[in-house]
């Protein structure tokens, strides 16, 4: 799923959940809760963490297992 993703790609980059907050312009709670599954994720914001990360939209939502894409 999307937000075990977000959360690992997050962990993985050594940032803190209210640091990627600032990167979406939200509050860190916001963030928590799309990162806990618990409140859906906008599209806007998977493009914006697709581009921070350097990986696809595809990998973020869990409908590839390749990091890659458009951005390697």
């Amino acid at each position: 799923m999307f937000f075990q993703r977000i959360e690992d790609l997050r962990i993985d980059h050594d940032k803190t959940q209210q640091e990627i907050a600032d990167v979406l312009s939200c509050k860190r709670e916001v963030y928590r809760r799309y990162e806990k599954g618990i409140r859906e994720i906008p599209v806007w914001a998977v493009l914006k963490l697709a581009t921070y990360y350097h990986v696809s939209t595809d990998y973020i939502l869990g409908l590839s297992d390749q990091k890659g894409g458009a951005y390697e």
